[in-house]
């Protein structure tokens, strides 16, 4: 039996609630601006983690990477979005929707990290601000989380986040063909994430916004 930090395990798993709970309520509230009321009729406008949570991506996947000692990364519940309901500009407006998940991300590392000179104002790593406050440790983990988060959804690939972006800016007949591939979206994901592409993806970028806000 590995070693578990129950303390570090349940920080994790708060983090990542959080952060997923803003993540899917960002969709909510753009799409609702935007013209669909489809997931706030839905209850799904909400910062109530109960409504986001998805069984194996919120809890169980995050336990795994917890245990096995990998990067805490999950998902929640997707909201739903009636691109009938965005009219003229559909694609636009849903590319606007679907960057508002790693936009809202993104300002949590940077509150997180504005928060955490605060409480530790030194460079001293996870070690050093460990103990010097008892918020440090889950306001660095915030932080790298959030970045991991928004950077992966921003993968240009269907059904992640970044795949809707470039879908938006994409007209005429490479949109279409990249609606024909769309289908294909979790074999593509799967095979970046096998073969260890997607980590080289998603390291560099993940790495430049970490050394700005750390």
């Amino acid at each position: 039996m590995p070693n578990i930090d129950i303390v570090q395990l349940l920080t994790g798993l708060a983090v990542l609630l959080c952060s997923l709970t803003v993540h899917e309520a960002a969709h909510a509230w753009a799409a609702d601006r935007l013209g669909d009321s489809t997931a706030r009729k839905l209850g799904r406008l909400s910062l109530n983690p109960a409504v986001h949570i998805d069984p194996i991506g919120t809890i169980v996947f995050p336990l795994i990477a917890i245990v096995s000692g990998l990067p805490i990364i999950g998902w929640a519940k997707p909201v739903p979005v009636n691109i009938s309901e965005l009219r003229e500009n559909w694609r636009q407006k849903f590319m606007m929707v679907a960057a508002a998940g790693p936009a809202s991300n993104l300002a949590l590392a940077i509150i997180a990290a504005t928060l955490l000179r605060v409480v530790a104002p030194v460079d001293a790593g996870v070690e050093g601000v460990a103990a010097q406050s008892q918020l440090a440790p889950a306001l660095y983990l915030a932080v790298r989380l959030n970045v991991l988060l928004a950077v992966f959804n921003m993968v240009p690939v269907p059904p992640l986040d970044g795949g809707n972006v470039l879908s938006g800016l994409l007209t005429g007949p490479m949109a279409d063909v990249f609606d024909r591939l769309r289908p294909y979206g979790f074999l593509i994901l799967y095979g970046l994430m096998f073969t260890g592409t997607l980590w080289t993806i998603i390291s560099p970028p993940s790495a430049l916004l970490l050394s700005w806000l750390l």
